[in-house]
């Protein structure tokens, strides 16, 4: 007798199910951990940088002094290459001797994500985009680092 081995086809499509059932799990959920894995640059960052301008502000008693260059706090140079994710910048228009903001503005796939951190050490999380899924108004000094809004 000839005894045939193998899979029969419905064998083959239950796998297929069982596959495509596990992949709609997994992969949202994998994209959601590396977004706020990533987020953690925007956050470290910043807050490398506002000690760097507390520092500068006790050597020098202002964050910023016009003249020609400007006097400023080195954290205030726009910094585009530390972080893949993130570019770093502290905006002119809130550059004073006794107060700034600083900002992290996400790239390529963290587009949309805004974070900010000012002297008094405000945080705030102004999405230029909800990204899909997230909640874009964050409570009063906190960086949202979850899709819920949560800090």
């Amino acid at each position: 007798m000839n005894r045939q081995t193998g899979f029969t086809l419905i064998e083959v499509m239950i796998v297929v199910v069982i596959i495509g059932i596990l992949s709609a799990i997994a992969i949202p959920g994998y994209t959601d951990y590396l977004i706020r894995s990533r987020i953690t640059q925007a956050t470290s960052g910043l807050a490398e940088r506002r000690t760097q301008m507390e520092q500068y502000f006790q050597d020098n008693h202002f964050y910023f002094q016009a003249g020609d260059p400007p006097d400023r706090g080195p954290a205030c140079d726009t910094d585009t290459t530390t972080s893949v994710y993130f570019d770093f910048s502290c905006p002119t228009d809130t550059l004073t001797a006794t107060t700034y903001t600083l900002t992290a503005t996400g790239k390529s796939s963290m587009t949309g994500f805004v974070y900010t951190v000012n002297q008094s050490n405000q945080r705030t999380s102004p999405f230029t985009t909800t990204p899909a899924g997230w909640t874009a108004h964050s409570p009063d000094n906190c960086w949202v680092t979850s899709k819920g809004g949560g800090c």
